[in-house]
């Protein structure tokens, strides 16, 4: 069993870090997408950007082109100075075009003369937009028309290009960084998830050891966590479970102990009996009727006891079928009463029976009557001469109600809360003169409980007893 506990501890352990791992990855995923989302945003706008300056750039040389002169064949080192410098400063290449689409200037020097044939510079001549943006991949094309200022008309274009690789180049340096962080990140937590789950699953040691210990037969074991609130919870549950088990264990400890008292008691009797008329001879015929019928006697008071074991057997595991039927419980008390009236009358105790409506009910006549006559023989047998035994019948909308009080000893109050258990007597000469095994109000009480019912007493010593039975009227199953 102890390996059976270790093992299940690395599967706990093994799953919290698959748990961890899971949810890193979960997590992660998204975390990544939304990185590469933001390097690309981030890229698009360095470029979007350096587009803006660069055309700033252009407005300026535009201007300076057809200020100059420059297409109409004046001399301009200015706008050669300006194109220099703007394809300096980007990295890039600026060429000049004239209206026959002929390469005025180009800072590379490897067009310059020919024919420049492309859709934006001509789109530049129709439709005079202001710019046009090209993305070539790893570079971003600029063409901007030469608009003359006093004809408003265009007299050339200027292309300028420059390179995004450096964008691109530290876009991935970030991304990969990122990927390398995050990843490494999640390697701390998992090592930090799996610490975690060593660390909380260790007092589930404890656990598996105290129920090993348990089943090795010690009730003596308690937990005391209070580290965390769920271990709190467990180890309270845990303690309140092995509260149960104890007092189960003394129950049936004490069972055993009881049954055996009480079989051993009418075989000892019996044994005696016999041993004394088996040592002596001629005794006479009375003398040996008399212990015939002591003997009997023992005899019918261990069937009794074996009878009332057996239906608490079978209440209690609550095998025994319940017969239900819809009857009049006046009537039953009524047949109760009238059985027990000349017990009653030996003693002059009177019995006193009241009902307030007739009542029908849903109930297991045979169990019910059982249950209710050790009720009202009880209230007889530990009655005073020339007491009274009052038996009362009520009922609301939805239970009835059979209340039974009487005249006699009474219960203490220290020992009230154990008259159900089976076995006990209050008073254990007197209850050996009456003929009880001890397992009459048990019985009664579990034939109660099958039926949804409840069941309480009330009660001072030497000022009678009052028992109060509540069951439903109609059986729930």
């Amino acid at each position: 069993m102890r390996k059976h506990g270790k093992d299940l501890l690395l599967q706990i352990r093994s799953m919290r870090v698959q748990l961890f791992a899971v949810l890193i990855v979960i997590g992660l995923l998204p975390v990544v997408l939304f990185s590469n989302i933001m390097i690309r945003s981030y890229d698009k706008k360095l470029i979007s950007q350096r587009t803006d300056e660069l055309q700033s750039y252009g407005t300026v040389l535009c201007n300076l082109v057809s200020s100059s002169g420059y297409l109409a064949g004046q001399d301009a080192p200015e706008v050669e100075q300006e194109a220099s410098s703007i394809a300096t400063i980007y990295q890039g290449r600026v060429m000049i075009i004239n209206q026959d689409l002929s390469v005025v200037t180009d800072t590379y020097q490897l067009e310059v003369g020919k024919t420049m044939i492309s859709t934006e510079v001509i789109r530049c001549f129709i439709d005079h937009e202001k710019r046009y943006v090209n993305d070539l991949g790893d570079y971003i094309q600029l063409t901007m028309p030469i608009v003359d200022a006093s004809t408003e008309k265009t007299t050339g274009a200027v292309i300028l290009t420059f390179s995004t690789k450096n964008f691109h180049t530290i876009s991935g340096i970030i991304n990969r960084r990122s990927i390398v962080l995050l990843l490494s990140l999640a390697i701390v937590v998992l090592f930090l998830a799996f610490g975690y789950s060593i660390m909380v699953t260790r007092p589930l040691q404890h656990v598996t050891d105290s129920i090993d210990e348990i089943a090795a037969g010690d009730l003596n074991v308690k937990l005391d966590f209070r580290s965390y609130s769920e271990l709190m919870k467990i180890s309270d549950s845990f303690n309140q479970l092995i509260d149960m088990i104890q007092q189960q264990d003394e129950s049936r400890q004490s069972f055993a102990s009881n049954v055996s008292h009480e079989l051993k008691t009418p075989l000892a009797s019996m044994k005696v009996l016999s041993d004394s008329l088996l040592s002596q001879e001629g005794i006479p015929e009375e003398l040996y009727r008399e212990f015939l019928v002591d003997i009997t006697n023992e005899i019918e008071r261990m069937t009794s006891i074996i009878n009332d074991l057996l239906s608490m057997v079978k209440l209690e595991k609550n095998t025994a079928n319940m017969i239900i039927v819809n009857i009049s419980i006046n009537d039953l008390l009524e047949q109760l009463l009238k059985r027990l009236r000349p017990i009653a009358a030996e003693r002059n105790i009177e019995l006193i029976y009241e009902s307030f409506r007739p009542i029908m009910a849903d109930v297991d006549e045979v169990k019910l009557s059982i249950a209710l006559n050790n009720l009202i023989e009880n209230a007889i047998k530990y009655n005073y001469d020339d007491g009274w035994v009052r038996v009362t019948l009520n009922a609301d909308h939805k239970f009835f109600y059979v209340k039974i009080e009487d005249s006699g000893v009474g219960i203490p109050e220290d020992v009230q809360d154990k008259i159900f258990e089976r076995f006990y007597r209050v008073d254990k000469a007197r209850s050996r003169e009456t003929g009880g095994t001890g397992l009459g109000l048990a019985l009664t009480r579990s034939t109660i409980l099958l039926h949804r019912g409840s069941i309480k007493l009330h009660s001072k010593e030497n000022e009678g007893a009052t028992f109060t039975v509540r069951i439903p009227l109609t059986y729930v199953v």
